[in-house]
């Protein structure tokens, strides 16, 4: 079971690696859902989602020996996105 511990720990292990995005109002979805929603910006990431927040989690977890490997996606989406550029900055193959 994942703890609000471990996803303080991958919060802080990710910081300087992705964007911290804004959040914002919006008003369209709150009258339409007639409850206050806010939006997160994750379009603001250098990979246009919020998944290179995961793929840079898993990519600094690895062991030296698995960063030497490399690591291959199996997505063209957004994932795929993610670990790519993430891997490339990471200087993971």
């Amino acid at each position: 079971m994942i703890t609000v511990a471990d996803v303080e720990a991958a919060a802080k292990q990710i910081t300087g690696h992705v964007l911290r995005t804004p959040t914002v109002p919006s008003p369209g979805l709150s009258a339409f859902l007639g409850v206050r929603v806010t939006a997160k910006l994750e379009l603001l990431q250098r990979t246009g989602s919020f998944k290179a927040r995961g793929a840079t989690a898993k990519l600094l977890a690895l062991s030296e020996a698995e960063r030497a490997a490399g690591v291959v996606a199996v997505s063209g989406g957004n994932h795929g996105i993610g670990v790519a550029v993430m891997a490339g900055v990471l200087g993971v193959e």
